[in-house]
């Protein structure tokens, strides 16, 4: 299955999830009768199928033809990885970048697959520090390296549109592995590398 372009698998409850949101349109005060409400019911069910799609991708799959033996032990760094994701909590979205580096061991992940990485995490219902945590621990089972680093900053709507709102507030996760937590030039590297050494 394609993290780009999703299409609505044939077992998608569409019906039932439509059903559910018609009710929650109407315990809200809304008319799902009304024009330009009729289909959203129908939409908002479609659009989950892409916005939970991550839980439908097989990372075997995702990966297995990306992988190759490269004598090559300098940091690999893939920044700047866009990234949209859905609260567990509120089910508001939040969305920001993530930066991912690793030192290979013998074996590097192509390019493309970083972000893919990235996305299959990210279209689930999330806490920012798990999908830290789980990019994370998905390269460094796949690849062995010698370290991993994954740094993600992102803007909740939980605490944008409700709660404490506050529009500038923005979140920090990191997560280290190998050399990037036990060497500090290492990890100094990397974090200059994605501009976190100048940023107040």
């Amino acid at each position: 299955m394609s993290i780009e372009r999703v299409e609505i698998p044939a077992d998608w409850p569409v019906e039932e999830i439509s059903r559910l949101i018609r009710e929650l349109l109407v315990l809200i005060g809304e008319d799902p009768d009304r024009e330009g409400m009729e289909r959203t019911p129908v939409r908002v069910a479609q659009m989950f199928a892409e916005l939970t799609a991550g839980y439908r991708v097989n990372p075997d799959a995702l990966v297995n033809d990306a992988l190759f033996d490269v004598s090559y032990d300098e940091m690999v760094v893939v920044r700047d990885i866009e990234l949209y994701s859905l609260c567990e909590h509120h089910m508001l979205p939040f969305y920001g970048y993530a930066h991912v580096a690793y030192i290979p061991n013998g074996r590097i992940l192509g390019l493309s697959k970083i972000p893919r990485v990235v996305e299959m995490f990210a279209r689930r219902l999330q806490v920012q520090e798990r999908l830290t945590e789980q990019i994370a621990q998905f390269l460094d089972d796949l690849l062995h390296p010698q370290g991993v680093a994954v740094v993600i900053e992102a803007v909740h709507m939980c605490a944008v549109m409700r709660g404490v709102k506050k529009a500038n507030a923005r979140m920090v996760t990191s997560a280290m592995r190998g050399l990037f937590k036990t060497n500090t030039r290492t990890r100094s590297e990397f974090l200059s590398l994605i501009g976190h050494d100048r940023r107040p």
